[in-house]
């Protein structure tokens, strides 16, 4: 919205400094902080008093029963007023004539709303009370990631190139797989943070590091000088993104107030799918992808301990880890929650620098 008051009041010097993406980006960051201040309260008032909360028991975990009593009526569905936060800022300081804004936004939406469903439906004790299955969730997500991939896919300025980390000439173009690609980081970023949701904080705090990051990986990408420079990709357009990545730290941290250690409030599935999904979309856009396995290690780690423990399993009957994610594991191993979480950040900040630090390595 300021935005357009920068183009409409052109002459005015008062409105210049809403042309500017870091000035935006910034109070995208404090306004969707402050939405998630006030609106956390009201949230978990609202929900306290209709009781939805978290179910404790985990029928196919029973082991974690001792860890997870305490959390039981923990208002839940929290991603809400994330998602909120994030989409109402973006609205006020972003530039919503830019596709790569409008795609991540369409992305984080669809996904959110694919979260609510699920966190809808395990609250109201439907079916399984587990949520939708396995392969409907997969359906729809493949769904709205091959959409949007196919509209990527179709603009003219993006590029179906391959950026590969630490080589300057070395790029793949995927073609028309290049959809087929979206859908896979899209899903799979999704689904890796919804795993990683499992303790207070964990998954938001780890978002956090990412979306900085990617935050300047956007508004480097957008810019031709510096992306010359460093020898990455230049993506007209894409600096645009840094608003919605800032958005998304602001949110985090607002969000965070609450979700820290012992936990107010959980993001659910309307909040780790969107958030995941937003990731993997800003990062194919701004032709990141990679990158996005070294900066969301924590993500990949989280995902891999799952998928590892299932073929494991499958094809030996026996389990790797003595349960999955990996942060349960360590539950059961014996450490601390806080102290998993507080870890698992530090590694979180670690990668993120390694991957700032790491550009100029081509």
């Amino acid at each position: 919205m300021f935005y357009f008051f920068s183009q409409y009041f052109y002459n005015s010097t008062h409105f210049n400094i809403f042309r500017y993406i870091t000035f935006r980006a910034g109070m995208a960051a404090v306004t969707a902080f402050l939405l998630c201040m006030i609106l956390g309260p009201i949230f978990i008032h609202l929900t306290r008093k209709k009781r939805i909360g978290e179910s404790a028991k985990r029928h196919d975990a029973p082991g974690l029963d001792q860890f997870q009593a305490k959390k039981e009526g923990t208002p839940t569905m929290g991603g809400v007023f994330i998602v909120g936060s994030i989409l109402i800022s973006v609205g006020l300081w972003g530039n919503w004539s830019n596709l790569f804004v409008r795609m991540t936004s369409l992305t984080c939406l669809s996904l959110a709303i694919l979260g609510g469903l699920d966190d809808y439906i395990k609250l109201k004790g439907i079916g399984s009370h587990r949520g939708l299955s396995a392969k409907v969730k997969s359906f729809w997500q493949i769904l709205i990631a091959f959409v949007v991939g196919v509209f990527v896919y179709l603009y003219p300025f993006i590029t179906t190139n391959l950026d590969i980390p630490f080589f300057k000439n070395l790029i793949i173009n995927l073609g028309p797989f290049f959809v087929f690609w979206v859908v896979l980081v899209v899903v799979g970023s999704s689904n890796a943070v919804n795993l990683t949701d499992g303790l207070d904080g964990l998954a938001i705090g780890s978002t956090l590091m990412v979306a900085f990051t990617m935050a300047i990986l956007s508004y480097v990408a957008g810019n031709v000088d510096m992306s010359e420079y460093l020898y990455v990709s230049y993506v007209p357009g894409a600096g645009e993104l840094a608003v919605f990545c800032a958005a998304m730290v602001g949110a985090s941290l607002g969000f965070l107030w609450f979700n820290c250690y012992p936990a107010s409030v959980f993001m659910g599935d309307v909040g780790s799918l969107a958030l995941g999904g937003s990731l993997g979309m800003i990062a194919v856009l701004i032709k990141k992808e990679l990158w996005l396995v070294v900066l969301g290690g924590v993500f990949v780690i989280e995902a891999g301990s799952v998928i590892l423990q299932v073929f494991s399993f499958k094809l030996t009957g026996k389990r790797i880890f003595k349960m999955s994610p990996f942060h349960h594991h360590l539950q059961l191993s014996g450490w601390n929650e806080n102290k998993i979480i507080v870890r698992f950040w530090i590694l979180a900040i670690i990668l993120a620098m390694l991957t700032i630090t790491t550009l100029k390595i081509r």
